[in-house]
């Protein structure tokens, strides 16, 4: 359209007062790269092991998993280096510790547990699988078929996640499922007693998760790639947003000290073993993590100032602030109103955003969720993994428009409308978390949404999708973390990337987290880190041929540039099956 007519309209409607979306008649900003569009789709709660554990890559590929390591053998059994996964039992009777006294190992794993899987009896053993299960990782598909396998949910909270990790040696997954606390906050409350869930995987060698294999061998995948915070579902999409923290503030947005029975206390009850006080989703999610005093906070600190490097940064915790460590309701709902209704909600918080800073540059984004528009279903948009409904800034401006159903983002593929950045984010039934959805449901949906911009051509040349999980939810990972502060990292999640620029069959090792996805976003339009305090001012890691995983130059966290070959864009780029 003709500058002076977009004037004329603009001034007409104006005029008449007439409510129309803000008219840009400027190019955005130039890119560093070919990439004109990034697509970032968001699943739920899978480890690198729990999918790609058993995958083969190319024969000039390299990678770190389950299989690679002789944990396991390629149908499914146990491998030769089988001990290195080995779960062990503990005891911790006094306050909360990382790394408890160990006692012992399991003989064989308990028994998996349904917890509230969508169509089975609640919170009973999962007669699907064995009561003696070999200690060490499983394959679920040998007991339950990979379609639409409902599986129950592992624990994946802050504190917990810390414990399973146990300072690397990652063999307490399944003991403290067993012990820590109550899941989600049932009610009545239930104790956990989960078995071993969390030591299930897929086996793409034996045919699971096929589509994800076929981007694997065909695109590009990350072993490397972690979850930034320990914990679940809410603080990692906040991170993903913002690659900071929410805290809770008073009416006047200050640091104010939450409700008694909205901090964390994961010391072990009277009596208990590592049974935690005071946990979960709507019984503590805050903690100060500047005052060692805090329950749980010391022992982290103390592991965090033995390392090393240093990996606590100053103003990493600030003093007086309580951070927000798991899943609490966003302040605003999708269209601007305060959520009501329940009192574990977080406050509006006022930090800045990557919606924010490419606003304030003329460049375009989207956040699609599906069943946003249909809160009616039984499949449910989920409102804690949208980072900018906890942000005043986005919530009370008309960026707040940006947030549309995912049926926007077809009719902005096929109108070629797609903004620059685009968050996609699954409703439940399609999200693939443990319990309430299905991998094959998450893999079916990231497949369409490729192949619906791969059947545009002159988009598809400009794009790049990623596609990862906002946390691990609990499974096992045998991968290296990289402890950069109080909050994370986590374990590894998967990450895939589609493009005519990602290499063939490549597998990277550089390490990554989610603060990666916005520095790839920031250094493609030249943009500054989001304030002075967020993760995207971490350096880039300088990695090494003998350990090509752990940085040299610690704490330190990748661009995704390295997954990416923008000098020879390919022309075999097939179709997903």
């Amino acid at each position: 359209m003709p500058l002076l007519l977009v004037l004329l309209v603009a001034l007409v409607g104006e005029l008449l007062h007439i409510e129309q979306a803000p008219l840009i008649v400027h190019a955005e900003p130039a890119t560093t790269t070919p990439l004109k569009h990034i697509i970032i789709i968001l699943g739920e709660n899978h480890t690198f092991d729990n999918i790609f554990g058993a995958y083969k890559p190319l024969k000039d590929q390299s990678i770190d998993n389950l299989l690679s390591k002789g944990i396991i053998t390629s149908n499914g059994r146990l491998g030769p280096r089988a001990w290195l996964s080995r779960q062990h039992l503990a005891q911790n009777r006094k306050g909360y510790s990382l790394s408890p006294q160990q006692t012992g190992s399991y003989r064989t794993l308990p028994q998996p547990n349904t917890t509230y899987a969508k169509g089975l009896p609640r919170h009973i053993p999962d007669r699907r699988f064995p009561a003696d299960l070999p200690n060490g990782p499983y394959q679920i598909t040998r007991y339950v078929p990979y379609h639409n396998a409902i599986v129950g949910d592992p624990i994946h909270r802050f504190y917990q996640m810390w414990q399973q990790i146990d300072k690397g040696k990652n063999d307490l997954f399944t003991w403290v499922a067993q012990t820590a606390g109550r899941d989600n906050g049932a009610i009545p409350p239930l104790p956990v007693y989960q078995g071993a869930v969390s030591m299930g995987y897929y086996n793409m060698s034996t045919g699971d998760a096929p589509d994800f294999r076929f981007i694997a061998d065909h695109y590009t995948i990350s072993d490397n790639y972690h979850q930034s915070i320990m914990g679940g579902t809410g603080v990692n999409h906040i991170a993903i947003g913002t690659a900071d923290m929410a805290f809770y503030t008073d009416s006047k947005g200050n640091p104010a000290r939450p409700p008694a029975h909205q901090i964390e206390n994961p010391n072990p009850k009277p009596g208990t073993n590592n049974n935690y006080t005071q946990d979960g989703y709507s019984g503590g999610s805050y903690s100060e993590c500047a005052n060692v005093r805090q329950p749980g906070v010391g022992p982290i600190l103390d592991y965090l100032h033995s390392l090393p490097y240093k990996a606590f940064r100053a103003g990493d915790c600030a003093p007086g602030s309580y951070y927000l460590l798991n899943n609490y309701k966003p302040a605003y709902t999708a269209t601007g109103q305060r959520t009501t209704g329940t009192p574990f909600v977080v406050p509006p918080q006022d930090m800045p955003t990557i919606a924010n800073e490419l606003s304030a540059h003329n460049i375009s984004w989207k956040y699609y969720g599906q069943s946003l528009n249909n809160q009616h279903s039984s499949a449910h948009f989920c409102d804690i993994c949208d980072p900018f409904q906890y942000v005043t800034s986005i919530m009370h401006s008309r960026l707040k428009d940006n947030i549309q159903d995912f049926t926007r983002f077809q009719a902005d593929v096929a109108n070629d409308r797609l903004p620059a950045v685009s968050f996609i984010k699954p409703d439940s039934a399609n999200d693939g978390h443990a319990a309430s959805s299905a991998l094959n449901k998450f893999e079916t949906f990231s497949t369409q949404i490729v192949n619906e911009v791969m059947h545009k051509p002159a988009l598809f040349k400009q794009t790049a999708i990623i596609v990862t999980f906002d946390e691990g939810g609990g499974y096992y990972d045998s991968g290296y973390i990289q402890p950069l502060d109080f909050f994370g990292d986590g374990p590894r999640v998967p990450l895939m990337v589609i493009s005519p620029y990602a290499r063939r069959g490549y597998v990277d090792h550089t390490y990554y987290d989610h603060t990666s996805l916005l520095k790839f976003i920031e250094r493609n339009w030249r943009l500054h880190p989001l304030s002075a305090r967020s993760f995207d001012n971490l350096p880039d890691p300088l990695m090494s041929r003998s350990n090509p995983y752990q940085p040299l130059n610690r704490p330190a966290i990748g661009d995704l540039m390295q997954l990416f070959d923008f000098q020879h864009p390919r022309h075999d780029t097939p179709l997903l099956p």
